[in-house]
């Protein structure tokens, strides 16, 4: 009976977990046009971590239950940015399959690179964008267009890789990309929401396919997603991005912009932080 106790106290602490970080996701992937993994990722990771789940798949878990959110997600927030005209349908054709292709890509490469390398990596990548987005605002262009090929398919490729392999939904890196080519910022945020579910669908059946049987999973784990975890966080996220889709279409360009940046560098810290092995809270 007292390990039933136990059982139950741990699941309501996960669920309640997992549910404060979808209202902060839902929120975030409305307003900034991403899925919410940046978010979602750490947080799930960190549960695990508390529930003393096997350190070896705790990442996995963390990114495949990350990508699986944000189908619900992005979908919830697209239909949002649809409402106010603000999703390039012709770039969604003309990207995507690059984008699909570099999802492929980093369910092959994941098995051979580490979670703190990529970490790393895209800690000093987000930081870059954000100081490019604070500095040199609306300013700043490197061209008229999204250049043509295959400059544009290294790009896609690019998003999808990166995103996959770390359980986000492509807006921390497309926004920017976006922006940079001229793209007007709610469209570029908009049409980045629709991006998030070319990338979380492949690679939420990726890593339930690669997960399949592995073991020292959590309970009731299908593959590297945790049904629970998941369950916790849709309801939260989807009823809180139509919000965050409000106010990005109520405040001027530069707040938005200025809000994207900061968001951007605090997570990319905080990145930066859990690769050099430092916690700013416990652990």
């Amino acid at each position: 009976m007292e390990m039933l106790s136990g059982d139950v106290i741990q699941l309501a602490v996960l669920a309640l977990a997992m549910a404060g970080a979808g209202v902060v996701a839902g929120f975030i992937a409305g307003l900034l046009g991403v899925g919410g993994g940046i978010v979602i990722v750490p947080a799930v990771f960190e549960v695990l971590r508390f529930m003393e789940s096997a350190p070896e798949v705790r990442m996995h878990v963390a990114v495949g239950t990350s990508l699986a959110t944000i189908v619900a997600t992005a979908l919830r927030s697209t239909r949002a940015h649809q409402r106010h005209g603000a999703v390039d349908g012709e770039l969604l054709r003309r990207w995507g399959p690059a984008v699909l292709a570099g999802v492929a890509l980093g369910s092959a490469v994941s098995g051979f690179v580490t979670g703190r390398v990529l970490t790393g990596i895209f800690g000093c990548v987000a930081i870059l964008v954000a100081i490019y987005m604070a500095t040199l605002g609306n300013r700043a262009r490197l061209a008229e267009r999204l250049p043509g090929e295959p400059i544009k398919s290294v790009l896609g490729v690019i998003v999808g890789l990166i995103s996959s392999l770390m359980g986000i939904g492509g807006g921390s890196l497309s926004v920017p990309i976006l922006s940079l080519c001229s793209y007007p910022m709610r469209y570029a945020v908009g049409t980045s929401a629709a991006i998030g579910l070319i990338i979380a669908v492949p690679g939420t059946i990726g890593f339930m396919i690669a997960g399949w049987n592995v073991p020292g999973l959590p309970p009731f784990s299908l593959g590297f997603v945790n049904p629970v975890a998941f369950a916790a966080i849709v309801p939260t996220t989807v009823l809180i991005a139509p919000l965050g889709a409000r106010v990005a279409h109520a405040i001027p360009q530069p707040a938005l912009r200025a809000l994207f940046a900061g968001f951007l560098c605090v997570m990319g810290s905080r990145m930066l932080l859990e690769t050099a092995g430092i916690r700013l809270f416990g652990g």
